[in-house]
């Protein structure tokens, strides 16, 4: 299988394997599903912090809103009493007045904390140094465990206009946000190998060869943006292991440079005819007038 290194700018991704025998077109969107679906990921796992500490999200139009302000408009939440946390809750005040306040249990506040950590390590970056390749899979398995979670922790569910339910139903709504920057949509997707754009109507034998075993880096790209930067000839971890290599080199020719003083040879106990000259009574001559 063809090992794919996908990257957005400068940064890593995730690692993805296929064959030599895939078409471009499957190629991009196989990587972009992947992608966008990692950030979903992220971002419901930004909101469920919010949602242990908080609880649920209020309508619309009592969002943001002082307690008087609703008093005065008349504003209720109907969702409040059907959303019950299990195992009752806390009141904890959202100062940014965008959650209802009425937060679950400690107990409860572990698990969807618990679980969210365990998404974010399914689909981390960091599995790219561990050399583990992400699927589509594998980004289901971390939505249907925070789904779960929430389940557990909400058994009624959540409001139709919370962002957490929203984004397990694909109903969320991004434009306006900095998260709708970062999302590529699968038809306006590109993919970027050696300063070249990976052309839809191709096969990546056409580009990387017949061989299997083959490990190439790509850039994800939205299309009219340009090409992105060329890849540097040595990775950060390189650059840090080279710097740390003439370093310590030069501190090995300080020592040897130190080792080498030959100073000390003008001094006055080790002139090895100092004793003879003592014997002959020839020290201490000055030459000179007096």
């Amino acid at each position: 299988m063809v090992q794919i290194h996908v990257k957005r700018g400068e940064e890593s991704q995730f690692l993805f394997n296929t064959s030599v025998d895939v078409s471009i077109e499957t190629l991009v969107q196989q990587v972009a599903q992947i992608y966008n679906g990692r950030l979903k990921v992220d971002r419901v796992c930004s909101e469920i912090p919010e949602l242990a500490d908080h609880g649920i999200t209020l309508p619309p139009n009592m969002q943001g809103l002082t307690e008087d302000q609703v008093t005065e408009l008349k504003l209720t939440d109907e969702w409040e009493e059907k959303c019950v946390p299990s195992g009752g809750g806390e009141f904890k005040k959202d100062e940014i007045g965008r959650r209802s306040g009425h937060a679950p249990s400690d107990k409860m506040k572990n698990v969807l904390k618990k679980t969210v950590e365990e998404a974010k390590a399914l689909i981390s970056k960091k599995q790219v140094q561990a050399n583990v390749c992400v699927t589509m899979d594998m980004v289901n398995e971390a939505l249907d465990q925070l789904r779960g979670a929430v389940m557990i922790v909400y058994p009624m569910g959540l409001p139709p206009h919370d962002p957490i339910r929203m984004e397990f139903e694909n109903k969320e709504d991004l434009s306006g946000t900095q998260a709708s920057l970062q999302v590529i949509p699968e038809e306006e997707a590109q993919l970027w190998w050696a300063s070249k754009e990976m052309q839809r109507g191709k096969k990546l034998q056409d580009y990387v060869g017949k061989n299997e075993k083959t490990k190439i880096v790509v850039k994800i790209q939205k299309r009219g943006q340009g090409a992105p930067g060329r890849e540097p000839l040595l990775s950060e971890e390189q650059h840090k292991q080279m710097m740390l290599h003439y370093y310590r080199r030069q501190e090995e020719l300080k020592k040897l440079d130190e080792a080498d003083d030959d100073s000390h040879l003008q001094s006055e106990w080790s002139d090895r005819h100092a004793l003879k000259r003592q014997f002959q009574g020839l020290t201490n001559i000055k030459w000179g007038p007096r």
